[in-house]
């Protein structure tokens, strides 16, 4: 699976950049081929998928047991490194951060992206939900009907939730900081929950800008506790890679892994992969999620040969 924070590793936007030489990804799917000597569970042959910390861009990956799963009979292999990284994040900030119930209604930036997808996907298995998305207006056409309100990302979708919704939403779901976080917290219900998983705003010019990466965090308003208190308001952070590798969670994903495999047994949730592409179109690929131009999950298919080029 290629995701956005590949990118912001390449460019070095995240706190502790590994040392290079290294082989990026942090999810993928797969057969497996070896075993470690008290691994329980598994078999040779079994099609699995897995979190791994770096190192997923590869045709053998090693990972410990607690972060692999088996793929569905019916799952193909580009939707299992397609679902883990999405469809967990989607979950976890849906159901256990923000606690989403019947009638309640989100705002999720990057309607249209691997997350995007998972959350619309998430929160229509729920009776009454009102979805309210951002997304660059191409993709409005393949997405409209995944989300109740879609708005383009440049417009001014503060006026537009409101014009809908007087009183605001109950969960802000912010991939984008910078600005819109002060945007996001001013359209928050009372008890409404605000989620900051990411900062896609920092990947901005194709090289790694310390500036670009400052002003972004400049914009961020200056949250003040008392005005939560007085408001009612709840702000939070998710980072499912910390959740895994730093602060050893594995078992609990391991429970949302479960509950989210029924949901795509019982076909209420589906992966979405925009496209597929060889280990050596992995430039073009990142160019595409950097200008957003994707809907759903870029996959990189170590099976695939590279698409020739047209002289």
């Amino acid at each position: 699976g290629l995701n956005f924070i590949d990118l912001m590793v390449r460019q070095g936007n995240i706190d502790n950049p590994p040392k290079t030489p290294l082989v990026p990804g942090f999810e993928c799917s797969g057969i497996v081929e070896a075993l470690g000597d008290s691994v329980k569970g598994f078999e040779i042959g079994d099609r699995v998928m897995a979190f791994v910390n770096y190192n997923a861009w590869a045709e053998v990956v090693c990972t410990p047991v607690e972060f692999v799963y088996k793929i569905p009979d019916d799952m193909s292999f580009s939707e299992a490194a397609a679902f883990p990284m999405n469809f967990v994040t989607a979950y976890m900030m849906l159901f256990e951060v923000a606690n989403l119930r019947e009638g309640m209604s989100v705002l999720v930036h990057s309607a249209g992206g691997g997350v995007g997808q998972a959350v619309a996907q998430l929160c229509s298995t729920i009776p009454n939900v009102t979805v309210f998305g951002t997304a660059s207006s191409f993709k409005h056409e393949a997405i409209k009907n995944s989300v109740t309100h879609l708005f383009d990302r440049n417009a001014d979708y503060v006026q537009e939730v409101k014009r809908i919704s007087a009183d605001g939403v109950d969960i802000v779901l912010d991939c984008l900081c910078g600005e819109n976080t002060g945007k996001g917290l001013s359209l928050l219900k009372p008890l409404g929950t605000y989620i900051l998983y990411g900062s896609s705003n920092m990947v901005t010019g194709e090289t790694k800008s310390f500036f670009s990466f400052a002003k972004s965090w400049w914009q961020v308003e200056k949250v003040n506790p008392i005005k939560l208190y007085e408001e009612n308001k709840v702000i939070a952070g998710f980072s499912l890679l910390n959740l895994l590798f730093k602060q050893n969670r594995g078992g609990l994903i391991k429970g949302v892994m479960d509950k989210l495999l029924n949901l795509y047994n019982s076909k209420k949730i589906k992966p979405v992969v925009d496209s597929l592409w060889a280990l050596e179109e992995v430039k073009e690929a990142m160019q595409r999620i950097h200008d957003r131009g994707n809907i759903g999950k870029l996959i990189l298919d170590v099976e695939k040969a590279p698409t020739p080029l047209v002289s």
